[in-house]
């Protein structure tokens, strides 16, 4: 269900985001020559989430045979993954090394590559084919060597571990502030997933990220109602192209539960649905394929972004997503930027990287959760919201601080009937009466008075009209990318296939590409 040319960059840069804005001198230039050899092709409308194959890559092989002999590497599939290299093919850039960089940087979140070996395998060829190797981990693996090099000569002057400590804090490499916790030797076996790996980034006193804002959603798929009212938010805020839906709804059935006729249903919600935006994952391995830094994750709320000024369009990123989010910039917008249509405030994040809003030609785009409202640039009521969260009737979407246990998704999950409830605002005064009790608002009748509502029968009425978090799931957690994105209801099977929903793209003026310029394509197990 995937098309590599739908799947967009994801630069996620973890540490040391630039604060620049300014691009390569030869970034423009790469995606002028780029983009002049190509033309738009079907095939550049990517694919949907996928579940993974049963097959394994075997560390034993070489690069060479796991790709030469097609062995599946991707979970959006086979298919996926050839239309992938055939993409690649028409650029003017490496084609294996970006097929075997994305591989193993689905490895590396695995675990069954650590970073530094991810790092050495490619450096050179990245600085030969790009003339740099601006790649998240490779400010952390040297700075982490030169560590490890000075802390061995002072012990071998006999400084204690304070005296240590301090110098290294004072030459600015110590590890608090490289976030690593144990480094191995630096040239580490590298099917020992943990020898010379580095460790997710803390904060200076050692603690962890759990006071930091998280950007995320909670999606509940049991009251999405298929609308596709986020959709057309999500367009008209960020002026995307048609076709290159941020945001996506899907219908699909899956030989286990089924969806009815498009032309003949009761209940919109008789559908059964998944709704893909970007998953913002924590451990991104399209940002650890990018060789110029343009798709990273920035510190402050977690975003994965694309910054359009540093991005050269080599699509790298676009192969290294298990997701299919990724969409690659054919045209000229029809609105210049900055202009009416696309202000600054709406381009440019708080430190002043082009992040947000459609893109130039040559860059890769995706949904990026709105850091311009993130930024507080549209007023610090819009902080902690979305446009496609805004716009969905039924509740269905839930944008919030992941980290904070009193944001919308996070109170969503705490109680989902009760949360559920919320959303519905009904006017039955009985189940307003629960609400109520439930909530803290009202006194609930004792165990002994017989005519009162008690809380036991608030939340058995509630649990009856609006269901219970029977099943919560994520993406692909097999590939350890720790998404940000944590779905209520039930995961597709591996035999869904998508099927047309009760409301068509067509009739709110957008283009559903997947289902019109893709045959096969798998999401998740969706297959198009």
């Amino acid at each position: 269900m995937t098309d590599p040319g739908d799947r967009d960059e994801h630069d996620d840069r973890a540490v040391g985001d630039r604060t620049d804005s300014d691009e390569p001198d030869d970034s423009a230039e790469k995606r002028d020559r780029k983009r002049d050899s190509e033309g738009p092709s079907t095939d550049d409308t990517r694919p949907d989430d996928t579940r993974p194959d049963d097959t394994q890559t075997d560390e034993t092989q070489t690069d060479e045979t796991d790709l030469e002999t097609g062995e599946l590497f991707h979970p959006l599939g086979e298919t996926a993954q050839t239309d992938f290299r055939d993409m690649l093919e028409e650029t003017e850039y490496d084609t294996d090394l970006g097929m075997e960089m994305a591989r193993d940087a689905m490895r590396l979140t695995k675990g069954e590559l650590s970073e530094e070996a991810f790092y050495d395998r490619y450096h050179d060829e990245v600085v030969d084919e790009f003339g740099e190797d601006e790649r998240p981990m490779a400010e952390r693996v040297e700075a982490a060597r030169e560590e490890g090099r000075l802390d061995r000569a002072l012990s071998r002057f006999g400084a204690e571990d304070e005296s240590r400590r301090e110098l290294l804090t004072k030459m600015g490499a110590s590890a608090g502030i490289f976030g690593f916790s144990a480094w191995g030797a630096s040239h580490a076996d590298e099917s020992d997933p943990a020898a010379g790996a580095i460790q997710n980034e803390t904060d200076e006193d050692g603690g962890d990220d759990g006071d930091r804002t998280q950007w995320g959603m909670v999606l509940d798929l049991e009251t999405c109602d298929g609308c596709l009212s986020c959709v057309v938010a999500c367009n008209e805020e960020h002026n995307w192209n048609d076709g290159a839906n941020w945001m996506y709804i899907l219908a699909y059935e899956d030989g286990t539960v089924e969806s009815p006729d498009a032309d003949e249903f009761e209940d919109t919600r008789d559908f059964n649905y998944l709704i893909r935006p970007c998953q913002h994952c924590t451990d991104a391995p399209c940002e650890k394929v990018c060789p110029t830094t343009a798709r990273h994750t920035r510190e402050d709320g977690g975003l994965v972004l694309t910054d359009y000024n540093v991005c050269i369009g080599c699509r790298y990123c676009q192969v290294a997503c298990p997701y299919g989010v990724n969409y690659f910039q054919w045209e000229d917008p029809e609105s210049e930027a900055p202009s009416e249509d696309l202000g600054e405030d709406m381009m440019y994040d708080e430190r002043g990287r082009w992040v947000s809003g459609r893109g130039p030609r040559g860059v890769m785009e995706k949904c990026i959760f709105d850091p311009a409202r993130q930024d507080g640039n549209m007023g610090e009521d819009m902080v902690g919201t979305t446009a496609c969260e805004e716009a969905c009737p039924p509740g269905a979407i839930q944008f919030g601080n992941m980290n904070d246990p009193d944001s919308d998704p996070q109170q969503y999950i705490e109680n989902v009937p009760l949360a559920r409830a919320l959303e519905h605002d009904p006017d039955d005064e009985e189940l307003q009466e629960a609400i109520a009790i439930v909530e803290g608002e009202e006194e609930p009748a004792s165990e002994d008075d017989e005519d009162g509502m008690t809380e036991e029968d608030a939340m058995r009425l509630l649990r009856g009209e609006y269901g219970d978090n029977t099943s919560s799931f994520k993406l692909l957690e097999e590939y350890n990318t720790d998404p940000n994105v944590t779905y209520l209801g039930n995961e597709p099977g591996s035999e869904a296939e998508q099927v047309e929903g009760p409301v068509a793209y067509d009739d709110v003026n957008l283009v559903d590409n997947r289902m019109d310029e893709t045959e096969e394509r798998t999401f998740g197990g969706l297959e198009l």
